[in-house]
């Protein structure tokens, strides 16, 4: 670049100088990818657990079977051993389980858990329009298929009264009640085996999208559903849940609303009934309520000095069924009880695949919101513990989940909020403690299903209702969410909005896009950033806006912080053109240009197309463009283009410093930091 128009003489390497440049310094030479696999190696290592303390190694047999494993691996080839224990994680955890330190809490945690499943899960399956005992199903196949197939340690899946709420309204539309309502009893059957079907076909085809989407390694979309977006969603569907529940806790049997402002159509229709409600439930639902309230209360409030979270579901449950027996509230008082639990488990069959087609539009939110939720607890507690989960996998478990429990009958499920907190409260460590839920389920299924005969759905109701109380307090963030982020809190605003007044799906969509045009206009409006040298080092820094830099011959470092597509290319344009002068007799104008460009990440072909221009007017003026820290992408795209037509190689760097020390070596210029 010795012929640079109008370049200065620059001072030797010896001589004093009051520029404030690397001359003379010795720049690290460009980490290769060919050099960082020769000195690092390419192999990702595997997520360690914690240390093991001494004296809880495993034991022998496991030990023994560990080795087996790792044999049987290698004899079946290094890519086959990888592929089995990345899809079977207790493969990987299983071996090394702490038996002594572990197992305690990892029983007592799942026992804990099945406890609570037992009325959660019927009470959810009464949200879902399907009969209790498809609940239970439900709280036993889909978290004995995770804890085989999930990657969460902390993680409690089963019924969530979101996926409950949603499907219920699918169900509903789906398969309507009669106008006239009065069924008799082998009608309500086939009605309810109709409604099960189209519960458990929504289940399969979920879980069919999911699988969809593992398969195309789709497990960055968790990434779309923010933080915002997924908090405004669960706490407004938890205002719905409320809502819904309102007739079963007065005893009013009025027919579910669907569709859009469904909450405010319930709200209308409960207040005009209101003087029909039944005194026997509105007191069961009053008493379970000052019971169920205060407990949760008791457990937030003492969680590190109670050694086990009160059971305060299967106290009321069992109180309620005693009441209701000894005082034959159902005959006295016509008082709604969830009747006899059919043992053991159902026939597997397939469901009804010509629904598929009408299912689909809500399958696809079904899924989207399952494993939202689902990755975004695992990962919330894999920081915590200090452990790595695979998104791509999760995808596989609750694919498989949703897919194999609907062949016995279950509707959709994902991970849960409550029962997580739980877990975690109640000393969980590994998705063993999946395994002793089972059990506790099981045990309902074979043997105690007929202690439930007497339970009034009331109670069932009020459940749901006290299970909503994480999500109703997460409101209590939008003050800290306000002075962090005002858009995150417009977001957040939006989505809880659009859901509580239209439904669910809906204001899922429009949460989604809503937070996506945010991301959008914030890229559109990022300025271009004037460099200068940090003082004693060798880093180029953004200047602060209350200094000038000096361009004493005209060298100007600058940095493009955004993406370069069709939406920003005109801003790109618009800021360089203010920041260099172009078009404009400048009093100190600009010779040389250093163009960082390792904050635009992508570039499309209206992006490089700009840069493109840019080289060329540049070089009208009588600028000289200096390109930095270019990703390889962006590289590729931009020479695409033809833009080496208008600079050459010797203009492309691996660092803003190679290229400004190259500039100061023919320029003399003064950068003020």
């Amino acid at each position: 670049m010795s012929g640079l128009p109008g370049a200065g003489t620059c001072p030797g390497l010896g001589e004093t100088s009051d520029l404030k440049s690397p001359l003379g310094a010795k720049f690290r030479e460009p980490l290769t990818e060919a050099r960082f696999q020769q000195l690092f190696g390419d192999a990702e290592p595997e997520p360690e657990l914690p240390a093991e303390p001494r004296g809880s190694r495993p034991c022998g047999r496991w030990a023994r079977w560990a080795r087996w494993a790792r044999r049987a691996g290698a004899r079946s080839g290094p890519g086959a051993g990888r592929l089995l224990r990345a899809r079977l994680p207790p493969l990987r955890w299983l071996p090394r389980y702490r038996w002594r330190a572990w197992l305690l809490g990892d029983a007592v945690a799942g026992v804990t858990v099945g406890i609570v499943h037992v009325p959660q899960g019927m009470a959810f399956a009464l949200l879902t329009s399907v009969p209790p005992v498809f609940g239970l199903y439900t709280s036993f196949f889909p978290v004995l298929i995770y804890t085989l197939l999930g990657t969460g340690r902390h993680l409690s899946t089963g019924t969530f009264a979101v996926l409950s709420l949603m499907t219920g309204s699918a169900v509903e539309r789906l398969v309507p009640e009669p106008l006239g309502g009065n069924l008799s009893a082998i009608g309500r059957e086939e009605l309810d085996a109709q409604r099960v079907g189209a519960a458990a076909a929504l289940a399969f085809a979920s879980g069919a999208l999911m699988l969809g989407m593992f398969a195309l390694q789709l497990g960055v979309l968790s990434t779309f559903l923010s933080e915002p977006v997924v908090k405004a969603l669960t706490s407004g569907a938890a205002l719905h849940v409320l809502v819904s529940q309102l007739p079963s806790l007065l005893g009013l049997p009025l027919p579910r609303q669907i569709g859009c402002f469904a909450l405010f159509k319930t709200l209308a229709a409960v207040l005009t009934a209101l003087p029909r409600s039944s005194p026997a439930e509105l007191t069961i639902s009053a008493l379970s309520l000052a019971l169920l309230v205060p407990v949760k209360e008791l457990n937030v409030r003492f969680r590190d000095r109670l050694p086990t979270p009160i059971p305060g579901e299967i106290v009321m449950v069992l109180l309620a069924s005693v009441l209701c027996f000894t005082s034959s509230l159902d005959t006295r008082y016509n008082v709604q009880i969830v009747g006899l639990l059919p043992g053991g488990f159902p026939q597997p069959h397939l469901p009804n695949l010509a629904e598929l087609p009408r299912i689909l539009a809500d399958s696809l939110p079904i899924a989207l919101v399952a494993f939202a939720v689902s990755a975004s607890l695992a990962s919330i507690y894999a920081d915590k513990y200090s452990y790595t989960i695979d998104s791509n996998q999760e995808l596989l478990a609750h694919g498989v989940s949703n897919l194999i429990s609907s062949l016995f009958s279950c509707f959709p499920n994902s991970a849960t909020l409550a029962t997580t907190s739980l877990l975690v409260d109640a000393g969980g460590n590994t998705q063993l403690a999946g395994l002793f839920s089972c059990i506790v389920v099981l045990s309902v299924l074979l043997w105690l299903g007929p202690f439930f005969y007497y339970l009034p759905k009331a109670v069932l109701a009020c459940i749901n209702i006290s299970s909503m109380r994480q999500m109703f307090f997460q409101m209590q963030e939008l003050p800290q969410l306000w002075r962090i982020s005002r858009m995150d809190f417009a977001v957040w605003m939006v989505t809880w909005v659009a859901v509580v007044i239209l439904s669910v799906d809906l204001g899922l969509a429009i949460g989604v896009v809503f937070s996506m045009m945010t991301v959008v206009c914030r890229t559109q409006r990022v300025q271009c950033l004037a460099l200068g040298l940090a003082e004693g080092t060798e880093l180029y820094r953004p200047l602060r806006e209350s200094h000038k830099l000096r361009k004493a011959r005209g060298l100007c470092v600058l940095s493009y912080p955004a993406p370069l597509y069709f939406g920003t290319r005109g801003q790109f344009r618009r800021s360089l053109e203010w920041q260099l002068g172009l078009g404009e007799a400048a009093a100190e104008p600009v010779r040389v240009v250093v163009l960082d460009c390792s904050g635009i990440t992508f570039a499309d072909a209206a992006g490089a197309r700009e840069v493109v221009q840019l080289a060329s007017r540049c070089r009208d003026a009588g600028i000289h463009l200096l390109l930095a820290q270019c990703h390889a992408s962006v590289l590729g795209t931009l020479t695409q283009a033809g833009l080496l037509d208008r600079v050459t190689p010797e203009q492309l760097f691996v660092s803003v410093q190679d290229a400004a020390a190259h500039a100061l070596e023919r320029l003399t210029c003064t950068v003020w930091v």
